[in-house]
This record gives C-alpha cells, structure tokens and sequence, in this order.
C-alpha cells in the first residue's frame, strides 16, 4: 500500500497470482518457496528471529525458503538430524552448535536479527 501498487502488480513482481496476494492479506501463509522473492519484495523479513542457536537456523530455513534436504545440503548435515534439532527432540552437541553459529554468521543473516 505505501508504494501505491495494486494486488495485480505485487503479484507480478513476486511471482505469484494475484489471489495469492489476496490470501496472503487475509490470513493465509505464503508457501515456503516464496519467502525469498516476498522478503526482496519488501526489504526486510518480515518474522521475528529467535534468541537461540537452533532457533535461528529454523528462521534462516523459514527466511530462505528451504526444506530440511536443502538446508542439510548446505549445511553439511543429514536432513533428519536437522529435524530433529529444529523439533527440539534432540539439540546439537556444542561441537555442532558452534558449526551451526559459525554458518549463519558466514550467511550474513544475523546482521538481520
């Protein structure tokens, strides 16, 4: 709205319909593949990151657009592990802690935090 921009033209630059645009002001989640193209869009991200390790691992995922087997890719862990770790059923050994810490700060994305 502060750019004077219609749903039709958001939509377009996002690349999404323009009912998605409609959903999204009306409650609806973006999908996860979105989130990058929505956090260019706007210039910010637009979701609180947490104060914890783990934490912001799982808003970096969020903010990227990631599922578990791109993030254990990137990272360099297996996808379960991270599962686990992001559902809180097990939590990182200090030696992966400090591995998890060393990536995002590599990443850039606590300047944003």
């Amino acid at each position: 709205m502060d750019l004077g921009l219609l749903q039709r033209e958001v939509a377009e630059i996002i690349g999404v319909t323009e009912s998605s645009i409609w959903n999204w002001e009306h409650g609806t989640e973006p999908e996860r593949q979105y989130n990058l193209s929505i956090i260019k869009f706007l210039g910010y991200i637009p979701f609180d990151c947490p104060d914890d390790t783990v934490g912001r691992l799982a808003w970096y995922k969020r903010a990227m657009g990631m599922n578990l087997d791109l993030l254990g890719e990137v990272i360099g862990r297996d996808p379960e592990q991270l599962s686990d770790w992001l559902s809180g059923r097990h939590n990182p050994f200090r030696k992966n802690w400090e591995k998890i810490e060393l990536f995002l700060e590599h990443q850039g994305f606590m300047k944003h935090c």
